[in-house]
């Protein structure tokens, strides 16, 4: 019955933040006299493919980043970071109150790491102001890329994989360990890493069940993304230019993918995710050998 209140609590606080947002957005956009529909239909299609990739686990800003540079959808490279996270943060919501009620979950897990997230990424930009950002692309891409091969042995040296299925959490020092991963993902957010994929592994690997990593992301996401909006809507760092396309399509695309999820069997959301570790290791890499940038963007995945 606690369990539930909670639940329910957290539903009701992100349905207040999303409303929250879309008064923000309405208001700012009236205040700058923006045609909310204008450039709508391509950026319905933007929102619906990227967001449709962040609900699977794949994340959005690399695809959104890609569609925007293939578009010239911006005039200015510096309203990228703030577009996507406001654009974004709505759908993200959405995400967060679809796996909150759809995946079970234990609320003595899904607080303490969404509040670990959250301070990781609240002191991280103080942390890693003088980090060298593409040297700790090179170690988590190989730090993924060994987490995969773990994973792909326990996946073939046990194929039924059903122990996890009936695990919603964590206890012990499995929980201490989990709040000391999240801390350190909430951190590297502030360097532009993500934090989807190596949830999605270490629930894996620790042996609970593969969803659960769904809530606990999209939380932390939801969360530190709505800060980053507030922020860039306030100094005006935004492309409004098929803003309202962006955010209805990723919304439609979420809840499109999330029937996919909840509905996928569990040995193929492990290989999946043993698939999606492999390419974002690959991607991290291949990052990892450009020169050092200039200014960070803070991301979701």
């Amino acid at each position: 019955m606690t369990e539930q209140l909670v639940l329910r609590a957290l539903q009701a606080i992100l349905i207040i933040a999303l409303i929250g947002m879309a008064i923000l957005y309405t208001v700012s956009m009236r205040r700058n006299k923006i045609n909310p529909f204008r450039k709508f239909v391509p950026g319905f299609l933007i929102g619906f493919i990227t967001d449709f990739g962040d609900t699977l686990g794949i994340g959005s800003f690399a695809t959104t980043t890609a569609l925007f540079k293939g578009t010239k959808w911006l005039d200015d490279d510096r309203k990228l970071p703030g577009t996507m996270n406001a654009a974004h943060a709505i759908p993200v919501f959405v995400e967060a109150l679809f796996f909150l009620s759809a995946v079970k979950i234990e609320v003595t897990t899904l607080v303490p790491m969404t509040l670990a997230a959250i301070t990781g990424a609240a002191f991280g930009t103080r942390i890693t102001a003088n980090w060298p950002v593409r040297k700790m692309q090179r170690g988590l891409s190989i730090g993924l890329a060994l987490a995969a091969i773990a994973m792909l042995i326990k996946l073939i040296a046990n194929p039924g994989h059903a122990d996890s299925m009936a695990v919603h959490g964590l206890h012990g020092w499995l929980l201490v360990l989990g709040l000391v991963v999240n801390f350190t993902l909430g951190v590297l957010m502030t360097i532009g890493l993500g934090n989807y994929t190596p949830e999605l592994i270490f629930f894996s690997l620790v042996g609970v069940n593969p969803l659960v990593a769904f809530p606990v992301m999209m939380m932390d996401a939801a969360m530190i993304m709505m800060t980053s909006a507030i922020g860039f809507v306030r100094t005006g760092r935004i492309e409004w230019r098929g803003f309202t396309g962006i955010i209805v399509g990723g919304v439609l695309g979420v809840i499109v993918a999330a029937t996919v999820v909840t509905g996928i069997n569990i040995t193929v959301l492990s290989y999946f995710i043993v698939a999606l570790a492999a390419y974002t290791a690959f991607n991290l890499y291949r990052d990892s050998r450009k020169p050092e940038p200039a200014d960070i963007i803070n991301t979701d995945n």
